[in-house]
């Protein structure tokens, strides 16, 4: 069982810059690939960012490319995603998921545990 934890959600004014975090139960944390994906109300949950198990390896949605970055920390048990240049359309919750793989997916089926959520508000 995996538990996941974010935080760092809040009110940012457009062209600023946020740092979500998702700290980890697990003891077996650094086998995991994991993800961000982020969801507004009536629509799919979308992909984000997806972290290899060792960090070695990062995809991006075309949409954050640039301006986000995903990392983890495997000593800490988390993982992080940093936001820049925050537009109003990145306005969602953001979640974070763990895939029981090491290299992850686009894909939110593949993935196995998910945290409740950050709520990211991005002000025009």
């Amino acid at each position: 069982q995996v538990q996941l934890v974010e935080s760092g959600g809040g009110l940012v004014q457009a062209g600023g810059s946020l740092r979500l975090s998702c700290a980890a139960s697990a003891r077996t944390f650094s086998r995991y690939a994991l993800g961000w994906f982020r969801q507004t109300p009536g629509k799919e949950r979308e992909f984000v960012a997806v972290v290899s198990w060792n960090g070695g390896n990062t995809v991006y949605a075309d949409s954050v490319k640039g301006r986000f970055t995903i990392s983890r920390d495997n000593a800490k048990n988390t993982m992080y995603l940093q936001m820049n240049s925050l537009k109003p359309e990145d306005t969602a919750v953001y979640y974070c998921a763990a895939d029981l793989t090491p290299l992850g997916s686009k894909n939110k089926e593949a993935y196995d545990y998910w945290g409740q959520g950050t709520q990211v508000t991005v002000s025009s």
